[in-house]
């Protein structure tokens, strides 16, 4: 985990110095300090799918190529096997499983999320990124915040809504939970 997370920081500093993209600006971008930025280059902090999101947006860079450092290259169809989508451990607790990372030109990027437990009492970090997206539970529970709101997915429970609000997830009942989220 720790060597993808090193690898993604590297892929971002080679992005911004490809277009001259000072470091303030990937910060303001991402909505967080020059610091906590200049750590995920580094590869020392935990990296946010929605700050990646963000910036692949924002610069016209496929998502794949900051996560995988792999452009996609199918144009017709990309079939993902069960369990075979390429991976990324964002955080110790997290793993990002990437559905479509080989089709060219994708308008939503799905992945598979497994989450572990946290402590009950741990707070639930918030993100937020353009456009919307979509969460439907494959297995265990989650609690959701969106904005002011928090609502409680169980297995087969989906929902979409605005990723401009910030939003953030937790696991329940001390059990992983599995979910589909599709970002568009």
């Amino acid at each position: 985990m720790e060597e993808a997370i090193k690898q993604i920081g590297e892929r971002l500093k080679g992005l911004r110095d490809v277009l001259d993209i000072p470091v303030k600006d990937m910060a303001d971008l991402c909505g967080i300090t020059v610091e906590a930025y200049e750590k995920m280059e580094a590869g020392e902090s935990e990296l946010s799918v929605s700050n990646l999101h963000k910036i692949a947006k924002h610069y016209d860079v496929p998502l794949d190529v900051l996560l995988f450092g792999e452009e996609p290259h199918m144009s017709t169809y990309y079939l993902t096997r069960k369990g075979q989508g390429q991976s990324v451990e964002r955080r110790k607790a997290y793993k990002y499983q990437s559905l479509a990372s080989g089709f060219r030109g994708r308008k939503a990027d799905p992945f598979m999320v497994f989450v572990e437990p946290k402590p009950a009492d741990a707070p639930i970090e918030r993100n937020s990124h353009e456009g919307q997206e979509f969460n439907m539970v494959t297995e265990g529970s989650m609690e959701l915040a969106i904005g002011k709101k928090t609502l409680v997915l169980n297995e087969g429970d989906s929902i979409y809504f605005d990723a401009t609000q910030p939003h953030g997830m937790r696991a329940l009942n001390g059990q992983p939970v599995r979910f589909l989220a599709i970002i568009f």
